[in-house]
């Protein structure tokens, strides 16, 4: 069934959206675990690396003097459990930046992803990102697809640190004003109904993905029209 959306800007979320989530939770996890603790000891005057470390004790409850390792078993403990947690997730980034910059990884998109996302950009529509993932792991991942460099498709980025955690409404408000945008010209894309409630209870219009053999492929996605492919969007730009 075709869904019409005629919407400014379009808002995806990466993961169960337009990658599988095993690209994420199995791909990228296990390029960036064992090479945390090594890459937090190499960079010890780099203020980001610093920052995030700093956070993990805090967040963690650790002493000022815990070391590396405690450092990387709290990261562990935190990836385990999908834990949104920012300074793993900038930390991550880092990692994963570097695999991308070495051409040791790459991320498959689902096939109908890269078409649909061109086509939207080609007739107008202004797209963005809203993920958990760092901005700087949003752009080096778009970067870095088995359908090329995407990166000029998106003209924004978001992350829980310049937005705000994705179930929570203010975050979704705090995008629409960047992107000077009246939330009704907004649309979400999201396989997660909770992320979809916060983004239409601050006036957004939304469509659920729900794509087979994906966590939330049997959930209950409520008023948000629902789709197992980006094919099925027939997004025109609003003017």
């Amino acid at each position: 069934m075709t869904i019409p959306l005629t919407t400014r800007w379009v808002v995806v979320d990466i993961e169960g959206t337009v990658t599988a989530t095993e690209q994420v939770h199995v791909v990228l996890y296990d390029y960036a675990r064992p090479r945390l603790g090594a890459w937090i000891e190499e960079h010890p005057d780099d203020q980001e690396v610093a920052s995030a470390v700093r956070q993990v004790r805090e967040l963690a409850g650790l002493p000022a003097t815990a070391g590396v390792d405690e450092v990387v078993r709290v990261l562990h403990e935190w990836m385990d459990a999908d834990r949104k947690a920012a300074p793993l997730k900038t930390l991550q980034g880092l990692v994963w930046q570097h695999g991308y910059a070495h051409g040791e990884l790459t991320i498959r998109l689902f096939p109908d992803a890269a078409p649909a996302l061109r086509a939207w950009h080609e007739a107008g529509t202004h797209l963005a990102v809203f993920s958990s993932g760092s901005v700087a792991a949003q752009i080096a991942l778009f970067g870095h697809t088995t359908d090329g460099d995407l990166t000029g498709l998106f003209s924004r980025y978001f992350d829980t640190v310049n937005a705000g955690p994705k179930r929570e409404k203010p975050s979704y408000d705090r995008i629409a004003e960047e992107l000077g945008t009246a939330p009704e010209g907004i649309a979400f894309l999201s396989d997660v109904p909770a992320e979809l409630d916060a983004a239409a209870a601050a006036g957004w219009r939304t469509v659920g993905l729900a794509r087979p053999g994906e966590p939330f492929a049997d959930a209950d996605f409520g008023p948000h029209p629902t789709t197992d492919s980006l094919a099925h969007l027939q997004v025109v730009p609003q003017r």
